[in-house]
C-alpha cells in the first residue's frame, strides 16, 4: 500500500521551533496539522492578492476603453456568449 503522507525536513532556528512547538500545543493540535493550515492560509493569501492585482490591472485597462461600471463590464462580457 502506497504510503499517503510525505515526510519533509528543513532547518529553522532554535527559536522559531521552540515557538513552533508552543503555537501547536496553544493550538491544540499536532505540528503536522498546523503546517498543513499554514500552507493552506499562505495560498489563500496568495491568491487573494493575485486576484486584486488583477483586478487593478483590468480596472485601468477598462478605463482606457471608456468603461466606468461594472453593469459596462458585465454588458461586454456577456454579450458575447
Amino acid at each position: 500500500m502506497a504510503r499517503k503522507t510525505s515526510v519533509l525536513g528543513f532547518s529553522v532556528s532554535p527559536a522559531l521551533a521552540k515557538e513552533y512547538e508552543r503555537l501547536a500545543e496553544r493550538e491544540g493540535t499536532t505540528k503536522s496539522d498546523l503546517f498543513r493550515r499554514m500552507v493552506t492560509t499562505y495560498k489563500a493569501e496568495r491568491e487573494e492578492a493575485e486576484f486584486v492585482g488583477l483586478q487593478w490591472k483590468m480596472a485601468r485597462r477598462a478605463r482606457k476603453t471608456g468603461v466606468f461600471t461594472e453593469e459596462e463590464v458585465e454588458r461586454i462580457v456577456f454579450e458575447d456568449r
